[in-house]
């Protein structure tokens, strides 16, 4: 059988790339708002981030979404964003046996 090729994504914190499923895009649509984009499918300007809270917290103490699109972001944008990472890693840990 031929094997699929595996997209790759750069984490904006740390700079490494990761498999596109083992990270989380945030989105900045056309009205400048940021969200979590848990599809991966949401139209906008697209970055990605590992789906590790000391990565998630790094990124708050670095308001590392701020630089990449150019917005002021609030903190409870970032809360939301570890409270997300948090619960998909322990998701994770529960489910994923690979």
């Amino acid at each position: 059988m031929k094997q699929r090729k595996i997209p790759m994504r750069k984490d904006i914190v740390t700079g490494e790339m990761a498999p596109k499923k083992q990270l989380v895009r945030v989105v900045r649509n056309q009205d400048q708002e940021v969200s979590i984009d848990p599809t991966g499918k949401m139209s906008g300007r697209g970055a990605y981030i590992a789906l590790d809270v000391a990565i998630a917290k790094r990124a708050k103490q670095e308001r590392t979404f701020d630089h990449v699109f150019s917005v002021k972001i609030d903190d409870q944008f970032y809360d939301d964003l570890i409270a997300y990472v948090d619960h998909q890693q322990a998701r994770r840990e529960l489910f994923d046996h690979d």
